[in-house]
Order: structure tokens, then C-alpha cells, then sequence
């Protein structure tokens, strides 16, 4: 079995190739991807070559885990149907490639158990699953507050604030510093830090990445509040012991989903309680890749690219 894939051969050198897959097991599903998405976090910095040491590393890499399309072959162990429409967090499947994300390809082998349902009806839709999750994942769960300050109004930021309101909690402020940005709020308000003159926030989370607004951040909270850092950051952070001495201030590292947030989010989203319309921004056919990943790392208006994989199965 063969299956075209997008390559990263190192930095900046991306584009289509046909790789060998590993044969599947009664464990094992196929599945023909339809779309899936560009990570503008994590996938960036392998694409500009600034991610630090990671395990499972390696050019040549299959990117992208945020991966939507429909079973085609099913194990006998699996569970699953051809035919049913399912969210794939990447494979590892490849020879010739690493797959630490593996989701960028026609079709891909995946064990059933990191497969999940989803509606049909959701279409490209369906490849930010991974992403809601892990908004869910910063917020939900014990000793958790929900934000009432997000930094940033990228993806990540704009699922913060929509899973903030859907949760009946009072609408959160979102700072925002590019004017590309500022609009499709739904139902909260998206200002500049500087027109916000608040250090009483209790619950701060940063959906930027940016290392250096720590120290701000840290000064607009209240005593004993929280910051959360829910973005990727590859520069080391730091900050001023005194003004989080005073504040007794408290840091949380919120990780990535696991697969109780794709269950619970799937639900939000198929409810209708929580909306993914308005992220996609831009499509591409994945024959165009590589002008694909430059527009989502370089065009700020890009909040998220999708390939679409159709028909190249």
C-alpha cells in the first residue's frame, strides 16, 4: 500500500510525495482523508526549523494532526464501519518518514482507538477537533477556572472564549494586537492591551506563544490569580519574582488534549453548543501544499488553512 503525503524534508522544503505504508492489523483502520489542517504552533516551527529537541524528530516528516475523512477498511477488532466519517489525530504508518504528526496524507493507517466518530454533516469542519479539544482540555477538569482574559484572537483563542460563553460563565475580554484580527467575536470583546486598564483578572490564559508578555501578565492579574499558558513557546520563559511575590501569583501549563476532551468536545460541537464556523479562513487543494503552509505561517488574516485531499485517494 502507497499513499501520496505531504514531505517535510527539512526546513522550508515541503511538498508531495508517494511513501510505502505499514499494512494494517485487526486493530488497524484505513482511512481516506478528505481534509486536514495546518498547525500555525508546533508545525511552524518544524516548517522554519526553530523547534527545539522533541521526541520522535526527524526530516523526513509527514506533518499535520488534525485529520478528517472516512473509513475504508475496518480490522475485525476495531468496531468501526466502512463508510463512517471519523477524526484522525496523524498516524505513524509511513516507512521512508517520520510520522510524530503523519495526518497530511491521502490515506493513512491508524489503530482504531485514536480514531474517533464524528458527524459527517461537519465536512472541513471536522479537522479542528483537535484543536477545540485542546481548548477544552486547558479549561475543563478540577481546580480549572475559566478564563476572563485570553491573549490572542487566533483559533485557540477565539475556542477559549467560545467555550467560556458556552459553559454560561460571564463573556471573557480577548486581547488582540493585529487589526486582521480583531473581528468575529461571538459574544465576548476583543480590545488592545492598551485600551484595557484591568489588573484584576483572576484568570488569565495566553493563547499567543509570545515568551516576553509574562511579566504583564502577571501584573494584571489579582491576588492569588492565575496565569495559564496554553500557547507553544520555544523561547525559555522567565519573570520578576517581586511582582508575583506580591500578587502570590499561580502558573499553569496547560498540555494537550487527551481522549476524554475529543469525547466531550465532539458532543459541544455536534449539540451545537459549541460553533467551529468562522475558523477556516483559507482552503487549499493539497496538490498546492507547499503555497498551503507558506500562506498559513506568513498571511496573518490566515487563522487556519485546510487541505482538501480530494481526489487524490
Amino acid at each position: 500500500m502507497e499513499t501520496t503525503a505531504v514531505i517535510l524534508n527539512g526546513p522550508r522544503d515541503l511538498g508531495l510525495d508517494v511513501l510505502p505504508v505499514t499494512p494494517p492489523e485487526a486493530g488497524d483502520l484505513v482511512v481516506e482523508i478528505t481534509h486536514s489542517g495546518i498547525s500555525t504552533g508546533t508545525e511552524k516551527l518544524f516548517y522554519s526549523g526553530e523547534m527545539p529537541p522533541f521526541p520522535g524528530m526527524g526530516y523526513p516528516l509527514v506533518p499535520g494532526y488534525e485529520a478528517a475523512g472516512f473509513v475504508v477498511e475496518a480490522g475485525a477488532d476495531t468496531g468501526f464501519r466502512v463508510g463512517e466519517h471519523v477524526f484522525v489525530p496523524g498516524a505513524n504508518c509511513y516507512e521512508g518518514a517520520f510520522g510524530l504528526f503523519g495526518g497530511a496524507a491521502a490515506h493513512l493507517v491508524s489503530a482504531s482507538e485514536r480514531v474517533t466518530r464524528i458527524d459527517s454533516g461537519l465536512g472541513a469542519e471536522g479537522a479542528l477537533l483537535a484543536l477545540a479539544a485542546t481548548a477544552r482540555h486547558a479549561m475543563a477538569g478540577p481546580n480549572k477556572a475559566v478564563p476572563d482574559l485570553i491573549v490572542g484572537h487566533g483559533v485557540l483563542g477565539r475556542l477559549l472564549a467560545r467555550l467560556t460563553v458556552a459553559a454560561g460563565a460571564p463573556a471573557p475580554t480577548v486581547w488582540e494586537v493585529d487589526p486582521a484580527r480583531m473581528g468575529g467575536a461571538q459574544g465576548y470583546e476583543v480590545i488592545t492591551p492598551e485600551a484595557d486598564t484591568r489588573r484584576d483578572y483572576m484568570s488569565i490564559y495566553d493563547a499567543s506563544g509570545r515568551a516576553d508578555l509574562l511579566n504583564d501578565l502577571i501584573g494584571r492579574i489579582a491576588r492569588g490569580g492565575e496565569v495559564v499558558l496554553a500557547g507553544f513557546y520555544t523561547e525559555a520563559l522567565s519573570f520578576s519574582f517581586p511582582p508575583a511575590f506580591m500578587k502570590e501569583a499561580r502558573l499553569r501549563i496547560a498540555a494537550e488534549w487527551a481522549a476524554d476532551d475529543l469525547v466531550a468536545t465532539r458532543r459541544l460541537v455536534e449539540s451545537g453548543a459549541l460553533s467551529l464556523g468562522g475558523l477556516i479562513t483559507h482552503q487549499s487543494a493539497a496538490t498546492d501544499a507547499a503555497q498551503a503552509y507558506e500562506t498559513a505561517f506568513s498571511d496573518p488574516a490566515c487563522l487556519k488553512m485546510i487541505l482538501n485531499w480530494k481526489g487524490l485517494a
